[in-house]
């Protein structure tokens, strides 16, 4: 479980470091949407503040159906088909979904030629257009793994940003790829950057939900091991 901790927090190291190197390349941009107050009719709005509310609000609620489903993916998942997501399941999906430069669980809306490949690998009608969906190996699932992906997938049923086609293909071409970000126009950059601050915000969630999830666990433990309480 300290492999996995280290993992993730790797993982949003590296990622917040590496786009913030490639996005300080672009310069002389002013993002103004960054304002962090909008007054209208003598009224006055903290976006800043509205955000972490929302976001605030938005963690209660997936913690209530995790907890709800005790935390276990495939019940999880009967949820997420319930919602009107299909679930796919097949044998070894990332060997499918790497080449493509996917990773199995959580795929986003898709159009065009990636679109049919999902349709004929979910083993759906051949589409040009794919609604929202999981691919997922058969087997045992990751609990953190997927709790991340359940987290985006919350959140893009909910319409906050960073989740549509454009923005997850920027992070993806830009984190993955040498891509020069001066190419970028500024409708870019602010999409990017709402694609780098949902994935931030996923991993943050599966550390501090795994940091507490591990810490309840060992005192449980410790109170069943030296009798301090009746358990």
């Amino acid at each position: 479980m300290q492999l996995l901790k280290n993992i993730l927090y790797n993982i949003l190291y590296f990622q917040e470091q590496f786009l913030r190197m490639r996005l300080s390349k672009t310069i002389g941009i002013k993002n103004t949407s960054k304002k962090k107050r909008h007054y209208a009719s003598g009224c006055t709005l903290d976006l800043s503040i509205m955000a972490e509310t929302e976001k605030h609000q938005l963690e209660i609620e997936i913690n209530t159906i995790l907890q709800k489903y005790n935390y276990e993916p495939k019940e999880i998942l009967k949820y997420i088909n319930e919602q009107g997501t299909t679930v796919v399941y097949i044998n070894n999906a990332a060997k499918y979904l790497n080449p493509i430069g996917e990773n199995e669980g959580f795929i986003i809306p898709t159009r065009g030629a990636k679109a049919l490949y999902f349709s004929i690998l979910a083993k759906l009608k051949p589409s040009f257009k794919t609604k929202e969906m999981f691919i997922l190996s058969n087997g045992e699932i990751n609990k953190y793994y997927f709790i991340y992906h359940f987290y985006n997938w919350y959140a893009f049923k909910h319409n906050i940003s960073g989740l549509d086609a454009e923005s997850q293909y920027l992070l993806k071409k830009y984190l993955y790829t040498n891509a020069d970000t001066k190419q970028l126009q500024l409708a870019d950059i602010y999409k990017l950057k709402d694609a780098i601050k949902q994935d931030k915000a996923s991993i943050e969630f599966v550390i501090k939900l795994c940091r507490n999830y591990e810490g309840a666990k060992h005192a449980l433990h410790k109170l069943k091991d030296e009798g301090g309480a009746n358990l």
